[in-house]
C-alpha cells in the first residue's frame, strides 16, 4: 500500500475524557470524541453517527484516509475485510443484528480506522454493543482510562469482543425455540410448526452469512494489529476467533437440529396422513360388500324373499354379521 500522510485531527476544541457532539443542525456532522490515555500516549475514540455527505466531508477535513477507503463507507454491498496502510487500518465488519421493523436477523455493518493514537467508528445502523460501551467509556472515567491506557489495540478489542459476545443470548434464544420446536412435533402439533421451522431455518441462514466471513476477517485482523498492540495482549484477539469459532459451532449445531427437525416434521406428517389414508381405505372396503349386498337385492329382478317383511331383516341380519366380522378381522389385522 502507497504510503499516506499520518492522519490530522484537530484537538484544541476537544474536551479531554468526555463526548463531544456538534450543535444540533440539520446539516451538522454526527460526531462524538472521546479523549483518554496518558500523557505521553494519548487516545482518542472518535464515534461517526451515520455516512451522509456531511460526515464524509468532516473525515475528509480532519483525517487523510485513501478515496477508496471513504467509497467503502458509501458501499452496501462490502464484505469484512481489513486493509493495511503504512499508518493505520481499515477494518470492516459485520455483526448479526435483529432487525425489529423486518422481523429478521441482519448484518450491521461497522467500519473502523485504526492508527497509533486513536480510533474511527463507523457503524453504518445502531449496533447495541458499541453504543453500550461508548455511553460507559464518556460516563465512567476508571473504565474509560482502562481501555485507552492499553492503547488503540486494546480499544479494538474490546468493541470487537462485546459485539461478538452480543451474538450468544440471540443464539441462546434461538436454541430455546428449538426446543419448543421439538416438543411441539411430539405433541402432535406438526401442522402448526411447519412455518415456525421455515422461520428458525432462515434465522440460521442469514446468522450464518453473516458469521461465515467474519471468521477470515478476525484471523486477518489479529495478524495486522499487532503492530498496535503489545506482546503481553496480542492474546486477546485470539479469544475472539475463539468466540467466532464458537458461534460457528453453534450455528453448525442449530443448522443439523433444525433440519433433523423438518424431516421429522416431514414424517410426523407423512404418518398422519397414511393412517387417515388407512382408515378411509379400510372403511371403504368395510362398505363395498354391504354395496354389494344391497345393490343385488335392488335390482329390478325376482329375488328370493321378496314382498315379505322377514326377507329384508333376514338381509338386515346378514349385513350387520358381515360388517362386524370385518370390522373385527381388520383390527385383528391393526388395519383400523
Amino acid at each position: 500500500m502507497p504510503s499516506l500522510p499520518k492522519p490530522r485531527l484537530r484537538r484544541a476544541t476537544r474536551t479531554r475524557g468526555h463526548a463531544v457532539t456538534p450543535a444540533a443542525e440539520p446539516q451538522s456532522p454526527r460526531v462524538e470524541i472521546i479523549e483518554g490515555g496518558s500523557t505521553d500516549r494519548p487516545l482518542r475514540w472518535v464515534n461517526v453517527q451515520g455516512v451522509r455527505p456531511v460526515e464524509r466531508a468532516w473525515l475528509e477535513e480532519h483525517f487523510s484516509f485513501h478515496p477508496l477507503d471513504y467509497e467503502d463507507l458509501a458501499s452496501r454491498n462490502q464484505r469484512p475485510k481489513v486493509d493495511e496502510y503504512d499508518d493505520y487500518l481499515f477494518v470492516v465488519l459485520q455483526f448479526a443484528r435483529y432487525d425489529k421493523q423486518l422481523g429478521r436477523l441482519s448484518a450491521a455493518e461497522v467500519d473502523v480506522f485504526l492508527g497509533p493514537d486513536y480510533v474511527v467508528t463507523v457503524p453504518n445502523q445502531p449496533i447495541q454493543s458499541l453504543d453500550y460501551l461508548f455511553e460507559r467509556c464518556t460516563s465512567l472515567e476508571d473504565l474509560r482510562e482502562q481501555l485507552f491506557a492499553k492503547g488503540p489495540g486494546y480499544l479494538l478489542y474490546r468493541i470487537v469482543d462485546d459485539a461478538v459476545d452480543a451474538s450468544f443470548p440471540m443464539l441462546r434464544k434461538m436454541g430455546n425455540k428449538l426446543e419448543r420446536l421439538e416438543d411441539d412435533v411430539f405433541e402432535g402439533r406438526s401442522n402448526e410448526v411447519v412455518r415456525d421451522i421455515f422461520s428458525v431455518k432462515q434465522e440460521i441462514i442469514n446468522f450464518r452469512r453473516v458469521v461465515r466471513p467474519m471468521r477470515t476477517a478476525l484471523a486477518d485482523l489479529e495478524r495486522s494489529t499487532k503492530r498496535y498492540v503489545s506482546e503481553d495482549l496480542e492474546i486477546y484477539f485470539d479469544d475472539i476467533n475463539d468466540a467466532s469459532e464458537r458461534v460457528w459451532d453453534m450455528l453448525e449445531n442449530f443448522k443439523e437440529v433444525v433440519e433433523a427437525l423438518e424431516g421429522t416434521n416431514e414424517s410426523v406428517l407423512s404418518h398422519q396422513l397414511n393412517r387417515v389414508l388407512r382408515i378411509l381405505t379400510s372403511f371403504s372396503v368395510v362398505m363395498l360388500p354391504l354395496t354389494l349386498i344391497a345393490s343385488i337385492f335392488g335390482m329390478n329382478v325376482r329375488v328370493p324373499g321378496e314382498g315379505h317383511i322377514n326377507g329384508f331383516f333376514a338381509v338386515i341380519g346378514f349385513m350387520v354379521v358381515l360388517l362386524g366380522g370385518m370390522v373385527w378381522m381388520f383390527r385383528k389385522r391393526g388395519f383400523l
